[in-house]
């Protein structure tokens, strides 16, 4: 039964000339004065969500985008400003590119946000896809081994940090503390300081391959899945599902994910589409080459695989794949019951705000989402 609402963000400008036909992805520049408007953006979305009762803002990390999609370089620190614009919303990180941190420091500002916002800073983390930025921070992504070793590395150091009192770490990669002495002795071990007030910190992830999946249910994470097909969508949820299972972790079938699709309210299913449509057609001529087409043919074949469809998706693609709920309040109401009747654990909803929607027009879509959408959800 889906109980709470989120919003992810990934940090767009105002995009102009949107569309297929629109300015070309890597054409677009722009000032620095216009790459700014996002954190303020930022702010008056969070504060209309705090008023309308939606829960988490999730928003993500990015580096060197001149060209105006995913402008947010640190999530934890814009949380942490956020949370002073707003009164109870939570601010999720989706998600902290680990291979661009060091793991100790990753840790210790997440645990400072945790206890000056009371627990409102949501903790994520990624392996990163972007390789002018993960490759120019220093750490490999072209690599595909190289970058998943490492990360797990991280990850590890990161949950010692979170969970150990005092420790000793020693990898391929970090060894901390070193056996360097300090003030007239040997050092054995260390403190994190502070760590963070809310124990176990609740760690989301994005669900990316069966090696991810094993990781995560290993671990404790939890799982956000956007965009998906709905053929796709439950492969994931399932095999999720049964590697937390597998690892001692009982849950419900659909509990810890966050599903998210892409939302549009109009008078009918054909206005939403039309007026949704150039949008649509700018995220996915950003996202397209990085491989974000995750939607299965008829036969059950991922999209780019032999055989299956290999072209940048239409909208009508992902209404059809239930990736996109579009039409009346009551049309996207049956629609996100039809998915989540299938996973009885299922709590979690997301609106993923198309790239290409201006802010005034995706603001208008949370009121009209809150009004006629979310009390289907939350009566009693």
């Amino acid at each position: 039964m889906i109980k709470k609402f989120h919003v992810l963000y990934v940090g767009q400008i105002e995009l102009d000339n949107i569309g297929l036909a629109g300015t070309p992805a890597n054409q677009r520049r722009y000032s620095d004065e216009r790459l700014r408007e996002a954190f303020f953006t930022a702010r008056d979305i969070a504060q209309l969500m705090d008023e309308l009762g939606f829960d988490v803002l999730w928003t993500a990390e990015h580096h060197f985008q001149r060209e105006g999609y995913e402008v947010f370089p640190n999530l934890i620190q814009l949380g942490l400003w956020l949370a002073t614009q707003t009164k109870r919303l939570k601010f999720g990180c989706a998600f902290n590119v680990l291979p661009m941190w060091h793991p100790i420091r990753m840790a210790e500002d997440y645990a400072m946000a945790d206890i000056v916002t009371d627990g409102r800073i949501v903790m994520g983390v990624g392996r990163g896809y972007h390789t002018r930025e993960v490759e120019t921070f220093g750490a490999p992504l072209l690599d595909a081994e190289k970058n998943r070793e490492l990360f797990e590395e991280q990850l590890r150091l990161l949950l010692t940090c979170f969970n150990e009192p005092s420790f000793h770490f020693k990898g391929k990669h970090y060894e901390c503390p070193p056996p360097v002495d300090y003030r007239g002795y040997r050092l054995e071990d260390i403190t994190m300081v502070p760590r963070p007030k809310h124990l176990p910190v609740e760690i989301w992830m994005p669900i990316a391959s069966g090696k991810t999946i094993e990781l995560m249910a290993q671990h404790g994470l939890k799982a956000m899945v956007t965009l998906n097909g709905e053929k796709i969508l439950d492969d994931v949820v399932r095999a999720y599902h049964a590697a937390c299972c597998k690892h001692g972790r009982n849950k419900q079938l659909g509990e810890d994910v966050i599903w998210g699709a892409g939302v549009y309210l109009a008078d009918s299913r054909e206005e939403a589409v039309r007026r949704l449509e150039p949008a649509h057609d700018e995220r996915f001529k950003w996202f397209a080459p990085f491989g974000f087409v995750r939607y299965a043919d008829e036969q059950g074949r991922t999209w780019g695989s032999p055989g299956a469809p290999a072209r940048t998706p239409s909208l009508k693609d992902g209404v059809a794949q239930r990736a996109w709920l579009c039409g009346t309040p009551a049309e996207v109401i049956d629609g996100i019951n039809a998915i989540a009747a299938k996973y009885p654990g299922l709590e979690n909803f997301m609106i993923h705000w198309a790239e290409g929607l201006a802010p005034k027009e995706f603001k208008e879509q949370l009121r009209w989402f809150a009004k006629d959408v979310m009390p289907a959800f939350k009566r009693g």
